[in-house]
């Protein structure tokens, strides 16, 4: 627990925390290790009664300072100044950096809210006009491969979207088509493989239109005949796709098999890893990580890190190796999504993962003082930050899980580079 000291009584070494808002200091956060007198002079300054100190977290301070005269008070003043000027200038470029940040991730959430439009509608045609569905669906898949393809980096961002029971298809046929994408492109498959991966994926679960409503909107566990007839929406979805002459053949299999598990104890058929179309597997991947972060009813939800955790300890006689190896390493160890505790002790979320530098997340960070839209967002290299652990919500107080807002239907997209 820290102690309450006045401040001057501060030396070099001490671990301390200001009581104050992230706006009422030049430092980058409010705690620190005091590095310099400097710092003790800027900490004074501020007019503070106490202090927030840690002696377990402190260093051995120096020996105290021999007094000083006159006119070297007034020097170390005026390099204090200087000091002060420098550390607000840092901080505001922080600011200026985390505000790019922000503008740069609604610029993907309105490109994705955009793509979701598209897919909510050309699904509606998909019965009364099919032709003009798969086009619409062509160009939209087209359009998401072209910039997965491209050799730059992406980043992949957290979407935030709201729980509607009659969209949630919609959601998951959008989420399992860009993470199967990025792995098509992972997996060095060319542009057009990209794209017929993603229109598969797209489309991978059309069968559940022909299911009766009470059973895609119940909320308690299926019984076993109302899973068996759950379970025949792969069937369902392959036929309807050979039904229709534009509906591109390749991307069939992956309608019928991506339930399939390289054991063999998936379903329609039971298949063997060898036995899966290629292009079915990494879509069975894909698919399996958002079933497992947003399951049906009875089934426990996992954040996107747990998820991941899940498929590599339990699942990986179930999945094929490198689609999961590729999965994992494209999502990062910390997949946007995933609540963390980070070096100086303060609280965030990851909302989005560079392709090129997967140990650096962007991070909304929780600043009580601060509105939520307008929260730091933070880059670990940037700010020499690191992650310390990762948390789960119940660990969290409710004002903190109330501001990140770590919700129950996640969905990703893709920027490229900036």
């Amino acid at each position: 627990m820290p102690e309450k000291l006045s401040p001057a009584k501060l030396r070099i070494g001490h671990a301390i925390k200001l009581p104050l808002s992230w706006l009422q200091h030049p430092f980058m956060s409010n705690k620190l290790v005091i590095e310099n007198q400097h710092q003790i002079r800027i900490i004074q300054s501020l007019k503070l009664d106490f202090v927030y100190f840690y002696p377990d977290k402190s260093l051995a301070a120096p020996p105290e300072p021999k007094p000083a005269s006159n006119e070297e008070v007034l020097r170390q003043i005026d390099e204090a100044a200087e000091y002060r000027a420098t550390l607000q200038q840092k901080k505001s470029a922080r600011i200026e950096a985390s505000k790019m940040r922000r503008r740069s991730i609604q610029k993907t959430e309105k490109a994705f809210n955009q793509s979701f439009k598209q897919l909510h509608g050309l699904m509606k045609k998909l019965g009364s006009q099919p032709v003009t569905a798969i086009e619409e669906a062509t160009q939209l898949t087209a359009q998401m491969a072209e910039l997965i393809a491209r050799p730059d980096a992406l980043s992949l961002h957290m979407i935030a979207t709201a729980q509607k029971d009659q969209e949630n298809l919609y959601y998951h046929a959008l989420n399992v088509s860009t993470l199967s994408m990025m792995l098509a492109k992972n997996m060095q498959l060319t542009e057009q493989q990209i794209q017929l991966v993603g229109f598969g994926a797209l489309f991978h679960d059309i069968g559940k239109l022909r299911l009766p409503s009470q059973i895609m909107r119940k909320k308690e566990p299926l019984t076993k005949p109302e899973q068996n007839l759950l379970n025949l929406h792969t069937q369902y979805g392959a036929e309807l796709a050979e039904r229709l002459s534009v509906f591109p053949p390749e991307a069939i299999p992956i309608l019928m098999q991506h339930h399939e598990y390289a054991d063999g104890s998936g379903f329609p058929r039971g298949l063997k890893e060898q036995d899966i179309d290629p292009l079915a597997k990494i879509v069975m991947v894909a698919n399996t990580f958002d079933n497992l972060c947003h399951p049906g009813p009875g089934q426990a939800t996992r954040s996107p890190h747990t998820a991941l955790s899940y498929m590599y300890r339990k699942m990986r006689q179930q999945l094929p190796e490198t689609e999961l190896k590729l999965l994992i390493k494209q999502m990062g160890i910390y997949p946007p999504g995933t609540l963390v505790q980070l070096s100086d002790d303060r609280i965030g979320m990851v909302i989005t993962v560079n392709s090129d530098a997967l140990l650096q997340p962007n991070i909304m960070v929780y600043e009580a003082d601060i509105p939520r839209l307008e929260a730091p967002i933070l880059t670990l290299a940037e700010d020499d930050l690191a992650i310390e652990k990762v948390l789960k919500p119940q660990q969290l107080p409710a004002q903190v899980l109330d501001y990140l807002n770590p919700c129950a239907q996640i969905s990703y997209h893709v920027q490229g580079k900036q």
